[in-house]
């Protein structure tokens, strides 16, 4: 009681009301904070970048033999021309791409394999392998890539998959892998193939081909064996026992009809067609080419004509070009936030943004109609507690209307929460302490 009445005397009392004051002003401050985030926006659209290119000029037709065609860049995956680029068809021997790589990742050079008389069953073309013959699994790849030879592929398959049904299960989940969802397999070899029971064929499209190559040159990890096999113009081996010899012609003409070209494989069967899947590199860009049902005997010379005119078409057109455009944003209000260690309940709390971008470059092959634009996000007003590196926006690139590339926003620091108690405890230093 005796401090009470000092508290009502002289300087106690100046100290008195100055608490009561900062009481009644910190709850009618608590009140309308929380008042305000009925009115306060959520977030705020920063006007869009662009190149000021308003739409994307129609592709136009090059006049392609083949039914369905893809030229596509293999860095990004992206179509750059397609002609029923999503259309199921058969892709004969270009399916041992797929049988190629996945030996390769799951299986070992020094691996053998035992030919098996369903392996030796196989129609030509073929090595004439026979049944109880063994073979070292690299000597298989090149017989299988280089001269296309079923009878290898089939021996491959069951020497890394166990059966040639089991092999194919793998073929398939590879290909979801890598997002292609209208390929099946059914054979390691390409042979015309249905299963009675479903009725799926085996077949793919020019995008899902085109893409299955920009896996085997680009991203797989040994795409650098491949190119090796793939690009080798004679081989000679043995089997295990040193019996029998064996020489193999690579049948892919088109690794001499440009410089640029970097690989690729043909197939034909009566059902699909000749059939091509190549890559060609030219200054530093990647192209897959993909060709379905490209003419019938006799016009064998179709496929080298639409691949010519693709890879023609993609160099002359696309360069690279740095998209990446640097981004800052204005402080964000952060309601009922304690600004700062040693802020007051009458100060606004905020935060500053960054963008969460490893690298200060996105190069992306474009040519002079593709449209570029960039859509930054971030929020208007926070809500206290805000932790540091919690994610307040984003900013987005789109090329020709789709997203191809999207960075978080983040706080740069912590905001901790203004509660009633911490006010409380503000009030109490503020009157016994200062």
């Amino acid at each position: 009681m005796r401090n009470i009445k000092k508290m009502t005397n002289g300087a106690g009392k100046r100290i008195y009301y100055k608490v009561a004051a900062i009481l009644t002003a910190a709850a009618l401050f608590c009140v309308q904070g929380q008042a305000s985030e009925i009115e306060a926006p959520e977030s705020v659209l920063v006007p869009a970048l662009s190149d000021g290119t308003e739409e994307m000029a129609g592709q136009e037709d090059l006049q392609l033999y083949a039914q369905a065609a893809v030229l596509m860049d293999a860095d990004s995956g992206r179509v750059l021309y397609g002609k029923n680029p999503e259309k199921k068809l058969p892709m004969a021997s270009t399916t041992k791409i797929m049988t190629c790589i996945l030996a390769l990742e799951y299986g070992s050079p020094e691996d053998i394999a035992e030919v098996s008389s369903y392996a030796a069953s196989m129609p030509k073309v073929k090595l004439y392998i026979k049944q109880g013959e063994k073979y070292y699994l690299r000597d298989l790849l090149y017989s299988l890539m280089l001269e296309s030879h079923n009878d290898s592929a089939v021996a491959v398959a069951e020497a890394v998959g166990g059966s040639v049904e089991k092999f194919a299960a793998m073929m398939n989940q590879k290909a979801r892998d890598i997002g292609c969802f209208d390929t099946y397999f059914i054979t390691p070899n390409g042979l015309d193939a249905k299963v009675n029971d479903t009725g799926k064929v085996h077949s793919t499209t020019a995008a899902d081909l085109a893409k299955i190559m920009a896996y085997c040159v680009t991203d797989s990890p040994e795409k650098e064996r491949f190119l090796e096999i793939t690009r080798t113009q004679g081989y000679d081996f043995t089997d295990v026992d040193g019996k029998r010899s064996f020489h193999c012609n690579n049948h892919n003409a088109f690794l001499g009809m440009m410089q640029e070209a970097l690989s690729g494989k043909t197939g034909f069967t009566n059902n699909a067609g000749y059939c091509y899947v190549g890559a060609v590199e030219s200054e530093g860009r990647i192209f897959t080419v993909a060709l379905l049902a490209c003419g019938w005997p006799n016009n064998r010379s179709y496929k080298w004509s639409d691949m010519k005119k693709l890879a023609t078409y993609g160099m002359e057109r696309y360069q690279y070009r740095d998209i990446y455009e640097e981004q800052t944003f204005s402080d964000i209000p952060v309601r009922n936030g304690i600004a700062g260690e040693r802020g007051t309940p009458f100060e606004e709390a905020a935060v500053s943004a960054t963008m969460q971008a490893g690298e200060k470059s996105l190069p992306y092959l474009l040519c002079e109609t593709d449209h570029v634009e960039v859509k930054s996000r971030v929020e208007s007003v926070l809500d206290a507690p805000v932790a540091a590196g919690e994610e307040v926006g984003s900013v987005s690139y789109y090329l020709n209307g789709e997203l191809v590339k999207r960075y978080a926003v983040c706080a740069a620091t912590a905001v901790e929460e203004r509660s009633f108690l911490w006010i409380l405890e503000y009030i109490l230093k503020l009157a016994f302490f200062l």
